[in-house]
């Protein structure tokens, strides 16, 4: 799983373009919104694109998705979780 957020993080930052942040220096636990990385509800669409091109996981709930994407650990954890459905 540790290759697996390794690998969110750096397309999170290459997604979303985030030139300032090193995808080494994201926390798996820090949140993605608000405090912390400090993403938007713009930034959460296109996470949502990238894990449905990337890892086939397709997000249609809106607090379903508040759940997954709170930090790298918790996106990891779902596709894990989600992984052979």
């Amino acid at each position: 799983m540790d290759e697996l957020k390794t690998n969110l993080k750096k397309q999170i930052v290459e997604c979303l373009n985030l030139k300032d942040v090193n995808p080494e220096s994201i926390d798996d636990n820090a949140p993605l919104f608000g405090e912390g990385l400090g993403l938007d509800s713009i930034d959460a669409l296109e996470i949502v694109v990238l894990l449905q091109q990337q890892y086939g996981i397709k997000i249609t709930n809106a607090e379903e998705a508040k759940a997954i994407m709170q930090s790298v650990a918790s996106i990891a954890a779902y596709i894990e979780s989600h992984k052979s459905n």
